[in-house]
Parts: structure tokens; sequence; C-alpha cells
């Protein structure tokens, strides 16, 4: 699971998740990629979850590129606990995604494999996404 070697600090406030992606918003390595049409949180699970979809599809073939960290970290109470006596402790990490933002990347393989394989990973995710291609991408025959 995705999470970081060590953090400044703990615990983070929840925060506000507004306008879209400013970074992270063009394709920078392969020549498919999905884009996140809306906000959420996305969990190291979940972005492992994907992973695991595509490199099966792509056979292991071709490259993956994962654009997006879980870095931010989120606290839970344990079950049945009375209210106040502080924040609880950290449960898991999270990426946050911004309307916009590339989340998976692919190269190396057929426009129709990746298709599929971005696909089976945009399931695992709880955000909806949109395939897309670069711009100058111009497909092999052989």
């Amino acid at each position: 699971m995705l999470q970081p070697k060590k953090t400044k600090y703990r615990k983070m406030q929840k925060g506000k998740m507004k306008g879209n992606a400013m970074r992270g918003n063009q394709l920078a390595f392969g020549s498919f990629g999905i884009k996140s049409l809306d906000e959420s949180w996305i969990t190291g699970r979940q972005i492992e979850a994907a992973r695991q979809a595509v490199t099966r599809h792509m056979k292991r073939e071709g490259q993956l590129w994962i654009r997006i960290f879980p870095d931010k970290p989120i606290t839970k109470k344990p079950a049945e606990v009375r209210m106040g006596k502080g924040k609880g402790a950290p449960e898991m990490f999270v990426a946050r995604v911004s309307p916009g933002r590339i989340l998976f990347e692919a190269e190396g393989v057929p426009l129709a494999v990746a298709k599929e394989a971005l696909r089976l990973a945009a399931q695992k995710l709880p955000v909806i996404t949109k395939f897309i291609v670069r711009r100058d991408y111009v497909e092999e025959i052989i």
C-alpha cells in the first residue's frame, strides 16, 4: 500500500477541495491516461487495486505511471467512543484529487489494450474519469 515513509505531522485538518487541478493536469510521461472529472479523496488501497487491474490487463507489457500519491493522513476514532477527548488516531492515507488531475498514464501498448486497461482501473476509483490520448499520438501499424 502506498503511504509516506515519514511525515512532519501525524494529523492533518480536513480542508476544502475547490477548483480545478492547476498542476498534474497534462500527460507528462505516457501516450494514454485517465483524467478525473470530479473531486474526491482516493485511498492507497484504491490506487493499488487500480494499479493491479491495469498491470494484469496489459500482461506486464508497456509502462504505467501513477500520478497521484496518498500523503494526507485521515484519522478515525474507535467504535462506540464518547464525543470529545481529542482527535482520533491516523487510520489511512489519501490523495486529494481535483477535477482535471491525471491519475494514471500508460505507454508501450496498443490503443485498444490501453483503453480497456484504464477502464478497468477507473472502475476501482471513486471518481468519474475520462480516457485521454496524447495529441500527437499516431497508431503504429505492424
